[in-house]
């Protein structure tokens, strides 16, 4: 394998964890976020799943995003029979997000991006090394 397969790969693992960044901290700023209107659905948790892609000329696999999906658990009841979203029972559908597993996902997805962020800069460093040796 050759030093621009291994930076494309990483540059791909940074391209999808940064994208699982942005919904994990989407996710995070609509956690109150209700409906307008008595009885209405409000922010429904997105979700983020990938794929693995096989470049077929360099026979390189890597990782891309394969759907931003939503996710389908049923919403929490809140009794607050004052606020403009609630049913004839006072009760207003909160969102199906759960801020630990959001802020859980956010350390995870920077780890790993990160980790392809190293990965990135030890290739560099080894071809800029291998040059040097070439010129020498």
């Amino acid at each position: 394998m050759d030093f621009s397969n291994i930076i494309g790969i990483s540059a791909n693992g940074m391209q999808s964890q940064a994208a699982r960044l942005r919904i994990a901290a989407e996710n995070l700023a609509n956690s109150d976020t209700t409906g307008s209107a008595p009885g209405a659905d409000p922010y429904r948790r997105k979700t983020i799943t990938f794929k693995e892609e096989l470049d077929r000329k360099s026979g390189v696999s890597s990782v891309k995003v394969k759907e931003i999906g939503y996710d389908k658990s049923d919403f929490q009841m809140h009794y607050d029979p004052a606020h403009p979203a609630a049913n004839a029972q006072g009760y207003v559908k909160m969102p199906n997000v759960n801020p630990m597993i959001e802020i859980m996902d956010s350390h995870d997805a920077q780890h790993a991006y990160e980790a392809n962020l190293n990965t990135m800069q030890i290739s560099r460093s080894m071809l800029t090394r291998a040059i040097n040796i070439m010129k020498g």
